[in-house]
């Protein structure tokens, strides 16, 4: 008994810390490679577009590949579908509650349709119970097509100089620490919390289908949470669903896509299930706003009952 406890113990700590240096290790990967885009002259509308919205992404991406190639197929898949569950119930449903999250047109129109369709195809890829290299292969033919789409639509926009100019400020060699230390906080944080939730799953007896879709899925979702509630509370609510819609995309095509081009995925029958639920989670955001073109606090509520019914049928799946 004693030596489960102090085994808990180690994992749980080995789980914290992994998610803190995954946040923190994206947070300056980021920084550092997005000024050196600047540097260059690299619009920094694109740089949001590409560089920072992967760098949110980073902790599922690094999670999931590492789990791939240790043999917890489980916590790989379980952490994409449970990100992109609890993105839009959990933390579009928060952020609504503070305040009312206003959705562009585009995204209405556009982003949130084709989060849908990923989130299907994903579904349909796995009903053979494994995602295959050339199953990835579509996945990043989809990536890049999304890229290209965010980068037409992005000329719409204003740029914004300013804050290119305040990144040019930092020293070259200051980029370069942010950047090697950032990947290096995310590979070694990828293994903690990798290792601290396998841990965990054996000892305590929970799947890791479950560990996956809850506890790594929130802590590797712990950017897009921060992100979200910080731009609500400073009154840049509209930058919230941008952030989780693009996140969800990124997740399914960027990381499913990558962790398959390395390493075949395999995808347990139960993942079906959940996928759908990720499915219908992309549904009712798109039926909350489609006509108002606004998340409302009823919608909020709406989400966050959804996710507690769901959460309630994992403890018991």
């Amino acid at each position: 008994m004693g030596f489960n406890i102090i085994t808990i113990i180690i994992s749980v700590v080995a789980l914290v810390f992994g998610f803190l240096m995954l946040v923190k290790g994206s947070d300056y990967f980021v920084e550092g490679a997005s000024g050196f885009a600047a540097r260059l002259g690299i619009p920094q509308l694109i740089i949001g577009l590409t560089i920072v919205a992967m760098g949110t992404s980073f902790p599922e991406a690094a999670v999931s590949i590492t789990a791939a190639f240790k043999g917890n197929a489980d916590i790989t898949i379980g952490n994409i579908v449970g990100s992109n569950i609890l993105n839009t119930f959990i933390i579009l449903g928060i952020t609504s509650l503070i305040i009312p999250v206003a959705v562009a047109k585009s995204t209405v129109m556009y982003e949130i349709p084709f989060m849908i369709i990923c989130s299907a195809v994903l579904l349909v890829m796995g009903l053979d119970n494994k995602i295959t290299f050339i199953e990835g292969v579509i996945l990043w033919i989809l990536f890049v097509c999304y890229l290209v789409y965010l980068f037409f639509n992005s000329k719409n926009n204003k740029e914004q100089k300013e804050e290119d100019d305040e990144k040019k400020k930092v020293k070259g060699w200051m980029l370069i620490l942010y950047v090697v230390g950032g990947i290096a906080a995310i590979i070694v944080g990828s293994k903690l919390a990798v290792y601290g939730a396998t841990e965990l799953a054996r000892i305590i007896g929970m799947s890791e289908r479950f560990i996956g879709l809850t506890l790594v899925a929130l802590g590797t979702s712990l950017p897009e949470l921060f992100t979200s509630v910080v731009a609500a509370k400073k009154g840049n609510a509209d930058i919230a669903i941008g952030n989780i819609v693009g996140s969800n995309i990124f997740n399914i095509l960027f990381i499913v896509g990558t962790t398959a081009l390395l390493t075949v995925v395999p995808y347990d029958k139960k993942f079906i299930i959940d996928s759908g639920i990720m499915i219908i989670s992309a549904i009712v955001l798109f039926a909350c706003v489609v006509k108002t073109k606004k998340l409302t606090r009823l919608s909020g509520a709406i989400m966050l009952f959804s996710y507690c019914g769901y959460f309630v049928f994992l403890l018991f799946n």
